[in-house]
């Protein structure tokens, strides 16, 4: 997840990162394909400011499909 985080760039000042990660991960053991929607749902209780969220949805579906993730 963090490698994804790093590849998409939806990291910037890093506040809300751990809580972000930490919320994807949990996400994708519940739905290992989820939706846009279902990821920004996911997603909702952490606040970013400095990102407009699509380059985090984006790094979830890329976790999503890496099989370093599969079982986590």
């Amino acid at each position: 997840m963090q490698q994804a985080f790093h590849d998409r760039h939806a990291l910037q000042c890093g506040f809300c990162t751990p809580g972000m990660i930490m919320a994807a991960v949990d996400l994708l053991a519940e739905n290992p394909d989820p939706t846009d929607a279902e990821i920004r749902e996911g997603l909702e209780g952490n606040l970013c400011r400095c990102t407009g969220y699509q380059n985090i949805v984006r790094a979830v579906h890329d976790a999503a499909r890496s099989p370093r993730e599969v079982g986590r």
